[in-house]
């Protein structure tokens, strides 16, 4: 096993921050840094891993800090209550120091690896790039995919989206430049609209297909008929959000 590079300084910020919102996922985030180091140790690449603890009630919160031991660039982040996947997600982007961030799942659903892979699409054009579960790997995949085909069908027409249509908005495995969610103000909900978000913000996403593996250990924590009413409502306040916006550039001249 290679060495594991000295987390960045304040005035040298990584080159990536991978960010994992984690709720009672002890016999995951094990695995999870493992295969982080093994895909980025040896990439050149500085990074750091902010794991989002929140508010676990088993032994996650311990499982992380031994892990701290074995891997420096990790970042532990507990938040004081259990907030949801917008907040983990939200308090993730604060703390990241990264110059591109990329996103996913605690659950070993994701792989690390596709972070690094979908990074070489950043450039010119391309601002984010949204990962689409071609070939899900759920339990019930099948009712599963009706049910995201359903909902990203539903969201692409309320939200007035345009051109490329985001298959899989859910996805939880995304990169982006920093600049394209800093500073930004999230609400409850709002992960599930990370791509429309950016575009109304005025940059570009690429959606790109990834690879999906079936959940390692434990149990999805969020269950389709506790969000669809739920994601309906937000995704209204996403449409008014997308109508309201404020868009401008100017140049300071003289």
């Amino acid at each position: 096993m290679s060495e594991s590079p000295s987390p960045p300084s304040a005035s040298s910020p990584p080159d990536v921050s991978i960010i994992a919102p984690a709720f009672n996922e002890e016999g995951n985030v094990g695995p999870l840094l493992d295969r982080i180091h093994e895909i980025f140790a040896p990439s050149g690449l500085t990074y750091e891993a902010v794991i989002v603890d929140d508010c676990s009630t088993d032994g996650t919160p311990a499982k992380l800090l031994e892990l701290k031991k074995k891997y420096p660039w990790l970042r532990i982040i507990r938040l004081q209550k259990n907030s949801g996947q917008t907040a983990a997600m939200d308090c993730g982007f604060r703390h990241a120091r990264g110059k591109v961030w990329g996103t996913l799942d605690a659950d070993m659903q994701n792989d690390p690896a596709e972070i690094l892979r979908l990074m070489k699409f950043l450039g010119p054009d391309v601002d984010m790039v949204n990962g689409w579960r071609k070939d899900r790997q759920d339990k019930n995949k099948g009712m599963r995919r009706i049910q995201t085909k359903v909902a990203n069908g539903v969201r692409n027409w309320l939200s007035g989206d345009t051109e490329p249509l985001i298959k899989d908005s859910a996805c939880g495995l995304k990169v982006y430049k920093r600049e394209c969610l800093e500073g930004f103000t999230l609400f409850k909900g709002m992960h599930r609209f990370f791509p429309t978000l950016v575009k109304m913000r005025g940059f570009k996403v690429l959606e790109v297909p990834i690879s999906h593996n079936a959940r390692l250990t434990g149990v999805t924590k969020y269950k389709f008929g506790s969000r669809v009413f739920r994601a309906f409502v937000d995704l209204l306040a996403v449409r008014w959000m997308l109508k309201r916006a404020i868009r401008w550039r100017a140049d300071e001249v003289g």
